[in-house]
């Protein structure tokens, strides 16, 4: 059987899909989905994958759609204070045996991005 081994593409509305992206990729490390060539995309340990918010008006996907991200960390606990550092508030802090540690942030726009660092 065939698997899906990562985060393939990420795609969701915005209010403002630019300072979205901005704040993604300045607190989080992620490059926004290039728009040419000269464009790095992100790349995980899997490959690239596609960060791209969408007008919250697109028709590319049904408007009723809702996500929580889930994004995996080497050392949760350096993120974290990177994170508090830049006055973003940290919820939900756990952690479950054999699978790892969990916390959970929310961006600009109130959208849930859980982070992960695997046991």
């Amino acid at each position: 059987m065939e698997k899906v081994t990562g985060i393939g593409g990420v795609f969701f509305r915005a209010r403002d899909p630019e300072a979205l992206k901005a704040w993604y990729q300045d607190h989080l490390g992620i490059n926004p989905a290039p728009t040419d060539m000269k464009m790095q995309p992100w790349r995980s340990d899997e490959g690239v994958v596609v960060f791209a918010p969408f007008a919250v008006d697109t028709d590319y996907f049904s408007a009723e759609k809702t996500f929580m991200l889930n994004f995996r960390v080497a050392n949760l606990d350096r993120m974290l204070a990177q994170l508090r550092d830049a006055g973003i508030a940290v919820s939900h802090e756990l952690a479950m045996d054999g699978i790892g540690r969990f916390a959970r942030i929310h961006d600009p726009e109130g959208n849930p991005v859980e982070l992960w660092e695997p046991a």
